[in-house]
């Protein structure tokens, strides 16, 4: 009975570790996607931060994408994506503005009502 508990217990605890980190790891994996209606955001890049909803930091290694934190993870497969973004020549198109910076401790939201648009 013991060694069934314990068997239990190591068992949910696995599950929720494992359950913990898929849902962290896919929520900052973004698509480009070339056609504005396949897009879940349309996204306009600024060339100055003060102007940024969010301040974005692309990282190489899909481990690293953040929990809605900014720090972003572009893939190469839509079907790996949590958001679809296509990127907009116009500010007045885009449902979000982001600057892209080189710093990871940079990243994150400078217009929190707009965090939704990336959940």
């Amino acid at each position: 009975m013991l060694l069934q508990k314990k068997y239990l217990t190591t068992l949910a605890f696995t599950a929720i570790i494992t359950f913990g980190s898929f849902l962290k790891s896919g929520a900052q994996v973004v698509y480009s996607t070339q056609y504005q209606s396949d897009a879940n955001v349309k996204v306009y890049v600024t060339q100055y931060k003060s102007d940024a909803d969010l301040v974005v930091y692309k990282t190489q290694y899909k481990s690293d994408a953040g929990d809605n934190n900014g720090v972003w993870y572009f893939t190469e497969y839509s079907s790996d994506a949590k958001k679809k973004i296509y990127f907009t020549n116009y500010k007045s198109d885009a449902d979000l503005v982001v600057y892209f910076t080189d710093y990871k401790s940079d990243a994150g939201w400078q217009n929190k009502s707009k965090q939704q648009v990336m959940y």
